[in-house]
């Protein structure tokens, strides 16, 4: 049956709704950067850039780095600009978009998201890179999804046993990278670790302005959280959307980030733009060896 058209909404020129995009477009090997202007940060080490479009926050650019074939887009913030962004992707990959009809033959895509965050651990210091193992979902995004073969039952358990998660939150869902990415991208240069999700930037990730937050100690929790060796690492708004939807739509997907603060020892980089330019490097030539 085809998808009707009012769930996959296309523009007049054929591209998908939100991303502007046609499937000749995009390489099946993509970055994701949160932030527009770090598209161009990006692109400009490309040997030379076939394609680039912008619709809303999301901006996209197709070139060719060493040989590799490579596209970066910007997802904006927050796990709702991910539903989006993966979904369209996947869209232009596994759906005629003429019949809408999904196809019968998966293309399954290599996503590396180049973010920034800060440490929850003193161990892992500014200007140094962190791989995440896992992706820990706090915001609930996922669970419009049907998840119970993706998840890992036993860490979450873990966590809302040490947190003493307040049951009228959603339950949070923990996603594994993929291991194919993290054997291709892992170095001496990489720590690793579990990468929490919240859906917003103040009250979700413990920050209080004028509203008090449900639980004014759960960031202290969550520093303390450990399962057999496994550690909450760093907080951000896009890695488990990322892991979950790429797991379930049959993807691979890794987040590496920058760490340019670290909130244990209260230190901030001295030169963030430095040690994003690196991770940008070394993700490129990671992928291009």
């Amino acid at each position: 049956m085809p998808i009707k058209e009012s769930e996959l909404i296309l523009n007049p020129d054929g591209s998908v709704y939100h991303l502007n995009l046609k499937p000749e477009n995009v390489s099946n090997t993509i970055i994701f950067v949160g932030d527009q202007n770090r598209v161009e940060k990006v692109s400009k080490y490309f040997d030379s850039i076939e394609f680039s479009t912008q619709k809303r926050e999301f901006k996209t650019q197709t070139g060719h780095y060493k040989g590799k074939r490579i596209t970066v887009i910007s997802t904006g913030i927050g796990p709702d600009n991910i539903d989006i962004v993966l979904n369209e992707l996947d869209a232009l990959f596994n759906i005629d978009l003429t019949t809408k009809i999904p196809k019968q033959t998966i293309t399954s895509l290599n996503i590396i998201r180049i973010g920034t965050s800060g440490s929850l651990q003193k161990d892992i210091p500014i200007d140094s890179f962190l791989l995440s193992t896992y992706g820990l979902d706090l915001n609930g995004m996922l669970h419009a999804y049907q998840i119970d073969t993706i998840n890992n039952p036993n860490i979450e358990d873990a966590f809302i046993k040490q947190t003493n998660w307040h049951k009228h939150k959603a339950r949070p869902i923990v996603i594994e990278n993929s291991d194919l990415l993290e054997k291709q991208f892992e170095s001496n240069m990489t720590h690793k670790g579990l990468t929490a999700t919240a859906g917003g930037f103040y009250g979700p990730q413990g920050r209080v302005l004028r509203l008090p937050v449900q639980d004014a100690d759960l960031n202290n929790k969550m520093d303390a959280f450990n399962f057999e060796g496994t550690r909450i690492t760093n907080l951000e708004m896009e890695t488990s959307a990322i892991y979950g939807l790429a797991k379930l739509l049959g993807h691979h997907a890794l987040s590496l980030n920058a760490i340019i603060a670290n909130r244990a020892s209260g230190t901030f980089s001295k030169n963030p733009s430095e040690v994003i330019d690196k991770l940008i490097k070394y993700t490129l030539d990671k992928i291009a060896d």
